[in-house]
């Protein structure tokens, strides 16, 4: 894997994730408590072998240029090891990224000095755990000029992709982006062989394919638009079928765009026996650690109608977190959180700082960065009153809060409104 550069993409705007990318790009975003959605990605790559990484940010890039610096710089230059962020250079024009190829192009001059013979090509706002290790292999044994990450998805659901047909032997015979009509697999109807997003090619190959469609007026710079489609007669373009680490069947692999979807995937953490294992031990998830104290469940007034008792069942808490005579159920908590006496949080993912006042209710809600809620309100009970207060309301009822965003002063006093809180 020693000439293997592995690029992450990580510019995009993630409007469909507002409130949560008003002051954040989307691989930014935190997930399951302690991690930020691109700590998935680039743990792959360390426990894939991969050590050689770039990232390519663009829009709101600061909490995530910090992120990687605090967690991320433990690779040895000397070795010709590294974690490098990428911001816009306009080296090329003076244009923002076009597109994903057009992201690549213009850091052609910094992948070319990493001398490679492969680049992995990878997004940053994706949930899975992958060997890129057994990706490159398949793609060097087959002689591919490119290789694609695929994995089946509802056929309802494949017009949000790259679509694929592929022959008996894995070869790319046709490529789609986002089509209106996906073509369903040919043994199953109701599914479709779609993109991950996941690209391995022959590093001189990709250099002549960026650079020829950089010279094409009409292209939208793009490999699932363009360099895909453009190649897929002419060269060997292979599939490579994700399976998952852990079980070898079973594919979990999330694309967190939407809200509903970011709450779905953190709401699998808290199952009994999830899918994505975070506690193997073997393919560790790695992240920023800062030193908190141990998270403490405090009071045990069981007595009365009422009882006063600081609990969470089916859930995750953080460190930093104290559960102080409030009760947690199928949540996901992350550092520095406080639920106070009597309070009651369900089906919710409370983000670093949330504090929770007594009596207070919060059910399905999402809560971003340092928000509060005021003694005896609630959240999530009256959809139309949680719209009203300026939250964002998801197609299937969650309710999102941004660290700017308070309750209106009527509702409560200013030792409850929100304040805002360090970006990121």
């Amino acid at each position: 894997m020693s000439r293997v550069l592995a690029l992450v993409l990580a510019g995009g705007k993630g409007v469909r994730l507002e409130p949560l990318t008003r002051d954040r790009a989307k691989p930014a975003v935190p997930f399951g408590g302690i991690y930020r959605i691109i700590d998935f990605t680039l743990s792959n790559c360390i426990n894939s072998g991969l050590r050689q990484i770039l990232i390519l940010t663009q829009y709101k890039a600061a909490s995530l240029d910090r992120h990687i610096n605090l967690g991320w710089r433990f690779l040895c230059r000397e070795l010709d090891e590294f974690v490098d962020v990428l911001p816009p250079q306009q080296r090329i024009d003076e244009h923002w990224y076009q597109g994903t190829a057009d992201a690549v192009y213009q850091n052609i001059y910094s992948i070319e000095k990493s001398n490679p013979d492969y680049v992995v090509i990878l997004s940053g706002d994706h949930i899975y755990k992958m060997d890129y290790a057994e990706l490159v292999r398949d793609h060097i044994d087959a002689g591919a000029d490119v290789t694609i990450g695929c994995i089946p998805v509802p056929l309802k659901d494949g017009d949000q992709f790259g679509v694929m047909h592929i022959d008996t032997n894995h070869r790319v015979i046709n490529f789609k982006e986002k089509p209106k009509h996906p073509e369903p697999l040919p043994d199953d109807p109701t599914q479709c062989l779609a993109s991950m997003g996941i690209y391995v090619f022959n590093a001189n190959f990709l250099f002549d394919q960026l650079c020829r469609d950089a010279t094409q007026a009409d292209s939208s710079h793009d490999f699932g638009k363009n360099i895909i489609p453009s190649v897929l007669h002419s060269h060997v373009v292979r599939a490579f079928p994700f399976h998952d680490k852990n079980t070898g069947k079973s594919r979990y692999w999330r694309d967190v765009g939407t809200l509903d979807a970011y709450y779905e995937a953190n709401m699998d953490l808290v199952a009994v026996a999830p899918e994505l294992n975070l506690y193997d031990g073997t393919w560790p998830i790695r992240t920023y650690q800062p030193p908190s104290p141990p998270p403490k469940f405090v009071f045990a007034e069981m007595g009365g109608g009422n009882p006063r008792a600081g609990q969470a069942l089916d859930s995750m808490v953080c460190s930093g977190s104290i559960i102080s005579g409030g009760r947690v159920q199928r949540s996901v908590l992350s550092p520095n959180v406080r639920v106070n006496s009597w309070a009651v949080v369900e089906d919710s993912i409370l983000f670093e700082g949330v504090d929770i006042g007594r009596h207070a209710k919060v059910r399905r809600a999402i809560l971003d960065k340092g928000v509060r809620i005021p003694e005896q309100m609630e959240v999530g009970y009256n959809l139309d009153q949680d719209r009203a207060r300026g939250f964002t309301v998801t197609d299937s009822g969650v309710v999102v809060i941004g660290k700017i965003e308070g309750f209106p002063v009527a509702e409560t006093t200013s030792r409850y409104r929100s304040a805002p809180v360090a970006a990121g």
